[in-house]
């Protein structure tokens, strides 16, 4: 194996979880393993182009926003507003221990979340899935989206502020 597909391949198995969630999360499906598949295959087309000054992460969540953002375009519509439910093992953690009312409350609650994210704008939705669900820091979240950390910054208190008025009924969707 030569040493642009060792580390495509070390970089899949470190990212390709993350990569999935996000995509789930950026798209509103769960139908995403072609997409996690053209990120990584696009990565070792391009790692040419990749500079240390990024980490790899963060390069490949940037390629990851690009090819959903392609994917929309291709579908001719915007990331759906109905979508499918979340895989189940993100929505079922620590269910072992819950009763099947806690367990279907949490994911009504989580399921309104996801519907409340994907009411608010295209940036407001980048930076709420990179900082609030993926973990990503303000300078990693700057790099995938070619923003200043100041832009991160604002940007992440205005979403979560317009994530809290669509949450309580307070904001419609062309407001958000």
């Amino acid at each position: 194996m030569d040493k642009i597909s060792s580390t495509i391949s070390e970089w899949f198995h470190q990212y390709s979880h993350d990569v999935y969630d996000f995509l789930v999360y950026y798209t509103g499906t769960t139908d995403v393993e072609d997409l996690v598949q053209e990120v990584f295959i696009k990565a070792g087309k391009g790692i040419n182009s990749f500079e240390d000054k990024a980490s790899p992460k963060t390069w490949i969540f940037s390629i990851a926003r690009n090819v959903a953002i392609d994917e929309a375009r291709k579908k001719k519509n915007k990331i759906r507003k109905n979508s499918l439910s979340f895989d189940e093992r993100i929505w079922n953690d620590n269910d072992n221990q819950q009763t099947p009312e806690e367990i279907l409350l949490q994911n009504e609650q989580k399921q309104q979340l996801y519907n409340a994210i994907n009411m608010t704008k295209q940036s407001y939705r980048d930076v709420l899935i990179l900082r609030g669900i993926k973990g990503l820091s303000v300078k990693e979240t700057a790099e995938v989206l070619n923003w200043k950390e100041t832009k991160v910054r604002t940007n992440y208190h205005r979403a979560i502020k317009a994530l809290r008025q669509a949450q309580s009924g307070g904001i419609s969707h062309e407001q958000a």
